[in-house]
């Protein structure tokens, strides 16, 4: 059994990530040499860091009087308060192994600047709340700029939003029922001391989240991971035995699953990055299920289409994810305010190219997980004014087209559109 490290040398390991993203870097590959405790530990620390990332910052802003310290020890610091305010150590110790970690970090001579920003927090708390709470980035803990879009697009529930964007994200399940009913699946949780609650057909949501390799029957393709909100696409393509279905930005492939989870159909998945092509393969291997699978830039019908038309196209576009942030606390700081608009321009691209693919008749679900309107109607309403025979269809199951991210789900978009002749 992997033992976890010294609280000391967590906080250096996810103060050096953290720097990192500071920096500009993603999250994605930064826990692959980590395993067990040790692992769980160090995601925390460094997830919850930069959940708080804006309120951190201001804390270092308010009390660095005598100026800001080298980013490796403002992490540090950013890491620290986390910590403090997690509630899972007592402050004494928390103040203890940031200090510790100076040295680990080779930072020897900031160790009485750590240890003296981190007492005065202690005495100033109440007094900081109060100092910071005017400050947008601290209050709502997003990019100023991704504040002001939520408030304009919902100025009755953006404050909910915001703060469902900082939470803890539901960990939820979608049975695979070409190789179990969901009522046996149910008992097969309940035997392993799961409890979960069912929020749609064949959708679980654990009531604690649990690493995969302790779900029942994970390996052996029973059950997949997938977010209530994602699942809700494959339902919404109208699907039949025998049609031709495009998934055309498919990876790491749950939708993909879930499409052939509930129909026998002809499906080709693309994806531009071969190696995230390699885990559609593997996720399909694992439920027993085949696809025509391919690296392929959707757009470019030339170098992947036979000209044969699709009768169903899943088009779930790049997107500023800002719908699923909680899930990738790093993007909200990694992300620009220009990257929306140029989002939209790549969506609005793939969208013209793929229109070409579908069939007379056809239907062609566009999806994002995004929030901001610039993604997402505006996308959508925009191609059908300029686009003879686009028609935008009410969704099959009712439902609003815009998800917002909540307990049960995260946040999506959904339009159904159908090329009429």
């Amino acid at each position: 059994m992997t033992r976890a490290a010294p609280l000391a040398q967590t906080l250096r390991d996810a103060a050096r990530i953290v720097a990192r993203v500071a920096g500009g870097r993603s999250l994605a590959d930064e826990f692959g040499a980590y395993a067990g405790p040790a692992r769980a530990a160090l995601i925390d620390l460094s997830h919850g860091t930069l959940r708080r990332y804006g309120r951190v910052q201001s804390l270092v802003g308010e009390l660095a009087r005598r100026g800001r310290p080298d980013v490796l020890v403002e992490s540090l610091l950013w890491c620290a308060f986390y910590a403090l305010e997690s509630g899972r150590y007592a402050d004494y110790t928390v103040v203890d192994q940031a200090v510790r970690a100076c040295g680990l970090l080779e930072r020897w001579s900031a160790k009485g600047f750590v240890n003296g920003l981190l007492r005065s927090y202690l005495r100033e708390r109440a007094s900081l709340e109060s100092r910071i709470a005017a400050v947008p980035e601290a209050r709502y803990q997003h990019p100023a700029w991704w504040i002001a879009l939520v408030r304009e697009a919902y100025p009755e529930a953006w404050q909910e939003i915001l703060v469902a964007g900082n939470s803890h994200p539901p960990m939820t399940l979608r049975v695979n029922r070409r190789r179990a009913s969901v009522e046996a699946y149910e008992g097969m949780l309940a035997a392993a001391g799961m409890a979960a609650q069912r929020t749609g057909m064949a959708t679980l949501l654990l009531a604690q989240p649990v690493p995969v390799d302790r779900l029942p029957g994970f390996a052996e393709g029973l059950v997949s991971v997938q977010d209530a909100g994602a699942q809700r696409a494959a339902h919404c393509l109208d699907l039949s035995p025998g049609q031709r279905v495009l998934d055309a930005c498919a990876a790491p492939g749950g939708k993909t699953a879930h499409i052939l989870e509930l129909a026998d159909v002809s499906l080709t998945a693309l994806d531009l990055d071969p190696d995230r092509v390699a885990r559609i393969h593997a996720t399909l291997a694992r439920l027993g299920l085949s696809a025509d699978v391919r690296a392929a830039d959707a757009a470019a019908l030339a170098t992947w289409w036979d000209a044969r038309p699709f009768e169903r196209i899943l088009l779930d576009v790049p997107c500023s994810s800002s719908g699923v942030a909680r899930r990738h606390p790093d993007l909200k700081w990694l992300r620009r305010a220009g990257d929306v608009p140029a989002f939209a321009e790549r969506q609005s691209r793939l969208l013209s190219s793929l229109w070409q693919a579908l069939a007379v008749g056809g239907k062609l679900l566009y999806v994002t997980c995004s929030v901001f309107p610039g993604e997402n109607e505006a996308v959508v309403t925009g191609f059908a004014s300029r686009t003879p025979g686009a028609k935008v269809l009410a969704l099959p199951d009712g439902a609003p087209a815009q998800m917002l991210p909540g307990p049960t789900h995260d946040g999506f978009y959904y339009a159904l559109l159908t090329k009429q002749a």
